[in-house]
């Protein structure tokens, strides 16, 4: 039994690993478990052949907020990094995000006006708000058709990009320049010895508990009087009103000993490959540039079941409501557990909104 713990923290990922680090900062006695072999949650990244590779997907750091700039400094030395994928469309590379560049690849024009009467021969005008409307309706149809619609079906498995919310392509930036960089934000950057160091810094002299399902050893942990919980709502009621969906994936690692693609990461957005996207990470630091052998990653969309890596909450109508239905059952037990992360909360959360969220618990808490 444990009990000389203020807090228990179920999941080591950034949320609570971030928690975990300030309620430590205050004077509180935490542990921290996981189910998995290691710390860091999908931002884990690892050694592999000495190049540092992001195994759950590509992870970007960037923000505009000040403190949790100084607050993820603290604990590695970030290498400022501005992230510009490349779009394949049927053995053709574009420009991304939606730029100057990309225009011009497609029509040979140079000016705003000149690529906004292209855009404007396609362009309808939005009726309903979910994801394909908007896209037409801000980029028109072809640029539409080429790198979003076939991009949409793969990653979310067949479901319409009708039936999909628009805020998941909001994030998506429009411009009418030659900028490349896909993120808007002041502060941008990768750990320079990868993340696998940044959590252990971040869990610095806190007590860590790997391959350990709360779930199943719960017993074991009804001495401590507090706990943040940032695993699956829905789990942790036994699905008790059914299970909540997520978009989850395939990550194939493989080591070359040549370069494959010549650019960190390529978005798959027509329908003749399966993946949507395809990653070389020797090419997101300089330092491996250099080296003969190379880890390339494809990521592929796989069908959702519960016992998979849950990596996006699918925000339909349906899958909102029952969240709110475990969350209002959650709410009226008045129990020791607290609930937050991306999938406490069934949001996509950036790293540095999940940061955010993480000091704004421990606010209410302390």
């Amino acid at each position: 039994m444990y009990k000389n713990y203020d807090y228990l923290i179920v999941g080591a990922g950034l949320f609570g690993s971030t928690v975990a680090r300030l309620l430590t900062d205050k004077g509180y006695k935490c542990l921290v478990i996981d189910k998995r072999k290691h710390i860091g949650g999908n931002c884990f990244s690892e050694k592999i052949v000495d190049i540092d590779v992001h195994k759950y997907g590509v992870h970007i750091f960037h923000t505009n907020n000040n403190d949790v700039w100084d607050f993820i400094n603290k604990f590695t030395e970030i290498i400022p990094f501005k992230y510009q994928p490349i779009a394949r469309y049927k053995n053709k590379y574009y420009s991304l995000p939606f730029n100057m560049w990309l225009f011009y690849q497609l029509w040979g024009v140079t000016t705003k006006n000149e690529a906004q009467k292209y855009i404007n021969k396609t362009r309808v005008k939005l009726t309903n708000d979910n994801l394909e409307e908007y896209a037409i309706s801000l980029v028109g149809k072809e640029i539409y058709n080429k790198f979003i619609k076939y991009y949409t079906q793969k990653q979310w498995l067949g479901i319409k990009a009708k039936d999909l919310p628009s805020s998941i392509i909001k994030r998506l930036p429009l411009r009418y320049n030659f900028d490349t960089n896909y993120f808007n934000d002041i502060f941008q950057g990768l750990p320079a010895n990868g993340y696998d160091v940044f959590f252990n810094n971040l869990l610095k002299n806190i007590d860590v508990r790997l391959e350990t399902d709360y779930l199943w050893h719960k017993n074991e942990f009804i001495k401590i009087p507090h706990i943040i919980y940032t695993g699956k709502i829905d789990e942790l009621y036994i699905y008790k009103f059914g299970e909540l969906k997520y978009l989850t994936l395939d990550f194939t690692h493989k080591i070359h000993n040549k370069s494959i693609q010549q650019h960190y990461v390529i978005n798959h957005t027509s329908n003749d490959v399966d993946y949507t996207r395809t990653i070389e990470h020797k090419f997101f630091l300089s330092k491996y540039y250099n080296l003969p052998y190379s880890v390339f990653t494809t990521e592929t969309p796989i069908k959702w079941n519960k016992n998979a890596i849950p990596y996006y909450p699918i925000n339909t109508k349906d899958n909102k409501a029952l969240y709110n239905k475990y969350l209002e059952y959650h709410t009226s037990l008045q129990s020791n557990i607290f609930i937050g992360g991306r999938l406490g909360d069934y949001k996509y959360y950036d790293m540095d909104k999940t940061i955010l969220e993480a000091i704004l618990l421990v606010k209410t808490l302390v």
